[in-house]
């Protein structure tokens, strides 16, 4: 036993922190039990003072280790859900990996804090022009006697807190802080101790720092990070303040100490801005909820209900962001424009409902409508009689509704048991396929019981967005708008992966913030797959994490494919290959592909383009792999439905082994753009594209044909030397082309809507009695050449064209307009053809 408590006493030099308690106290206990067995008197005594000095020991690595049990401590009373799932070493790589942020290293909240901390920090112009040093907090409060210099009012407590802003850009820090006060505040409920160090656990005082450094523990990048700083504070040359403080007690430093630690993470003190309800979920870790108030979707009472029965649990922190408003609706208004506020409280009474609201600006405005203390008459009954701080102001739960644009609820995790954080990257896919879901990240979750399921998206932070956000010089709303936005939906697919957005049973709105929530209620041993969906994220490459919040057991799992093999080809629609919807004479140029499935099974074709606004449809045909030049519905194998703008789906569970033919197609002809073409199989299959209707065929161009007056039917005769194919194409050519009007051939000018003259091509074999019609435009129906008229094949015997005759002929009816234009007519074969000039048949 002796041996065994030596090699741990060994174990104890070599090592630090926690681990050396361990060793320490091990050594300790194997003493203890040596003792037992030892017979010798001056052992035993040797080895119980041995004893005595591991215990000392282990007491002041106690201490030096109380940050960690501070932390674990305040978990527990804090009753915060249990991590119910094992992060593994790949997703732990990705917390590693991000821990690197403007420079500094934000190691996750693992072992004990370092508190070295050699950062610099960055200032806007405005601050910089009133720079005058970095001070520590004794050297900023000029007016503090020599008896309080040496006490910790400075960083501990006051009785009462009134922080504002005022050369600052991060009005949503400063917001953030007011509204969470309740819940920071020192005193025996108090959260901060699980955040600040060092700090009291029992009565969450903030302590001085021997060597003025403070470590915070702070939520961001998928878990808690340790953010190390000095007490160093800027100073600045005048009476303005670099810093949040407090007017009550200027003094007061530790609310400056968690905004700094809060700059280190976003930048620094030039940071251009975020929102409150980011900065708490940062500050706190509580989790973030925006709710667009000027939505429909809002049900105002109801959301009254839940936020001030929450708000008396202590179990939300409010707070409040403006839209954009201009300089008048400001003034009106006594609102601040992209601004973030503060709710200090909330009051309902039977004939209101009403919130008490903190610009954190030092000298801000305040509201000015209705209820406001300038609406007012001198003899008006007031509901809060209770003089307010400046700043401060009551104003009815409607006009918030009317007036401000967001509501960001911060709820308090502990409202939840159990959570499981699922650490990923994305590299997005090609533009192409933006619009679908194919390659976006997705989840399947299954609930052992009925009851809400939270499931909150968090992006992790980049260098390269505050790049970003610091190019910009316009507006807040312009700054996160560059960023991009994020979206939950969730689907009741089994679980599997889905291809599109359609029939979500939860969507949530795309929001411009780091984080979005997708409060779900979710049935027992349904299987939902979660689809985090984007939109215009600038960078090429994510770091995101899904946290899942419950009060029971999920099952959490990467979505599987439906299929097993997935092939993707590219290729566009061009000017001529852009050939409309099946009603278009055109259609027969769309890109077409050839598709082989060895045998039976499901299939799915996913048509996705960049150009979102364009309708797109796909097809997949009975045509042996040739091309398609018009489709009834008995030839559809599967078809994608109506036309969708950006992407279309075709899919069925099982189609027969065989060769097919793919239609990609627009609903407007001359629509042009890039696609992607994704064909999904449980078996490998091949797909080629399909030859253009001209390719490997000969091309016969007549000379142009106009009708004159009185003239309504044109002929000109057919001659092979062999048994050949033809088909006929015939175009409308206006009198200005196209490339000079900028309109496609045949198409009437804007506002002018006009019909044309009605054509149909045949070609005949004989004539008079014997007259046979081999092939017709428009199944033999009169149509407008518009973009053109197209034949099917048809075989033209050398014997027949020139014992009966064989004849290609044009028809018109109705007048030739001035401004028509002439025919173009070309034939393509796959021998050579001769064709005679045009004559007038009849």
């Amino acid at each position: 036993m002796e041996a065994k408590a030596q090699e741990h006493e060994r174990l104890a030099l070599s090592c630090s922190g926690k681990e050396a308690l361990d060793h320490t106290i091990a050594a300790a206990e194997f003493y203890m039990k040596a003792i037992k067995q030892s017979t010798s008197p001056v052992d035993k005594k040797r080895m119980n003072r041995k004893c005595e000095e591991l215990i000392l020991k282990a007491e002041s690595l106690k201490k030096s280790t109380s940050l960690m049990d501070t932390t674990n401590y305040m978990e527990r009373k804090l009753k915060l859900p249990r991590q119910t799932r094992q992060i593994p070493t790949t997703e732990k790589n990705i917390l590693y990996r991000n821990s690197r942020l403007h420079g500094h290293t934000f190691p996750p909240w693992e072992s004990d804090p370092d508190p070295a901390d050699p950062s610099s920090f960055t200032l806007s112009p405005r601050q910089e022009a009133v720079f005058s040093g970095w001070k520590r907090p004794t050297e900023l409060i000029k007016d503090m006697s020599r008896d309080d210099a040496g006490s910790d009012n400075h960083v501990v407590e006051a009785d009462d807190y009134d922080l504002v802003q005022d050369i600052t850009t991060d009005c949503s820090v400063v917001a953030s802080l007011c509204a969470s006060m309740k819940h920071l505040r020192p005193g025996p409920s108090s959260i901060l101790p699980a955040l600040m160090f060092p700090v009291s656990s029992e009565d969450g005082h903030p302590r001085i720092s021997e060597n003025g450094r403070y470590v915070f523990r702070m939520f961001f990048n998928g878990c808690f990070r340790k953010v190390v700083i000095d007490d160093r504070l800027p100073a600045s040359s005048n009476d303005r303040t670099l810093y949040v403080v407090d007017r009550q007690n200027p003094s007061l430093i530790w609310p400056a100490l968690v905004e700094k630690a809060y700059l280190k993470i976003r930048g620094g003190y030039d940071f251009p801005g975020s929102n409150s309800g980011t900065d708490l979920s940062i500050l706190t870790g509580w989790i973030p909820q925006q709710l667009f108030l000027q939505s429909d979707e809002v049900d105002r009472n109801a959301t009254w209900r839940r936020i001030k029965k929450a708000y008396d649990f202590g179990d939300v922190v409010i707070t409040l962001g403006t839209g954009r408003l201009s300089p008048d609706e400001e003034e009106a208004l006594g609102l601040a424009g992209e601004h973030d506020y503060a709710v200090l409280d909330l009051s309902e009474s039977p004939e209101s409902r009403k919130l008490l609201v903190k610009n954190p600006w030092c000298d801000g405005l305040v509201w000015r409508g209705v209820g406001s203390a300038s609406s007012k008459v001198l003899d008006e009954a007031d509901d809060h009689p209770i003089k307010l701080k400046p700043g401060s102001f009551w104003i009815s739960f409607d006009d918030v509704m009317q007036n401000f644009e967001s509501l960001y609820l911060n709820w308090n995790p502990s409202l939840f048991t159990d959570r499981q954080d699922h650490h990923f990257t994305w590299q997005l896919p090609e533009a192409n396929m933006m619009g679908s879901f194919a390659h976006n990240p997705q989840y399947s979750m299954k609930a052992e019981s009925d009851g809400q399921t939270w499931i909150l998206l968090s992006r992790h932070f980049q260098d390269e967005e505050l790049e970003i956000s610091r190019k910009t010089s316009t507006t807040m709303a312009a700054v996160s708008n560059m960023l991009g936005f994020m979206s939950i939906y969730i689907f009741e697919n089994n679980g599997k992966r889905v291809q599109l957005s359609d029939k979500p049973v939860y969507r949530g709105p795309f929001v411009d913030s780091p984080q979005t929530l997708a409060p779900f209620e979710a049935k027992q041993g349904v299987s939902y797959t979660i689809v985090v969906a984007t939109q215009d994220l600038p960078l090429p490459k994510y770091s995101f994490t899904l946290s899942f919040f419950s009060r029971t057991t999920l099952h959490v799992a990467p979505a599987q494919y439906d299929l097993n093999h997935y092939t993707e080809l590219h290729s566009r629609w061009t000017h001529r290959t852009s050939g409309g919807n099946s009603v278009s004479p055109l259609y027969f140029t769309n890109p077409q592909f050839r598709i082989c499935l060895p045998q039976a099974g499901p299939l799915s074709i996913l048509l996705s383009t960049a150009k979102e606004d364009i309708p797109v449809h796909v097809d997949l045909v009975w045509a042996n792999g040739q091309r398609v030049i018009a489709v009834t519905v008995r030839d559809l194998v599967m078809t994608s439905g109506d036309y969708r703008r950006g992407c279309a789906l075709a899919s069925a569970s099982r189609v027969d082994a065989g060769t097919y033919t793919i239609v990609c197609s627009t609903f407007e002809p001359g629509q042009m753009a890039d696609f992607t073409l994704r064909i999904g199989s449980d078996v490998p299959c091949t797909v080629i594209p399909v030859p253009g209707d001209a390719a490997g065929r000969l091309r016969t161009q007549l000379s142009p044909l106009a009708f004159h007056s009185g003239e309504h039917k044109m002929r000109a005769p057919i001659s092979v030397d062999r048994l050949t194919r033809v088909s006929i194409v015939v175009t409308r050519v206006s009198v200005s082309s196209a490339s000079s009007t900028g309109r496609l051939p045949g198409s009437a000018g804007p506002g002018t809507p006009r019909s044309h003259s009605t054509i149909r091509a045949t070609i005949e074999r004989g004539r008079g009695p014997h007259q046979d019609v081999l092939v017709a435009t428009g199944k033999g129906e009169f149509q407008e050449a518009g973009f053109g008229l197209r034949t099917v094949e048809c075989d033209v015997d050398p014997l027949v064209s020139r014992s009966q005759g064989v004849w290609l002929v044009v028809e018109q009816a109705g007048s030739t307009s001035p401004d028509e234009g002439s025919l173009q007519v070309e034939l393509f074969s796959d021998r050579e053809v001769r064709v005679g000039t045009w004559e007038v048949d009849g």
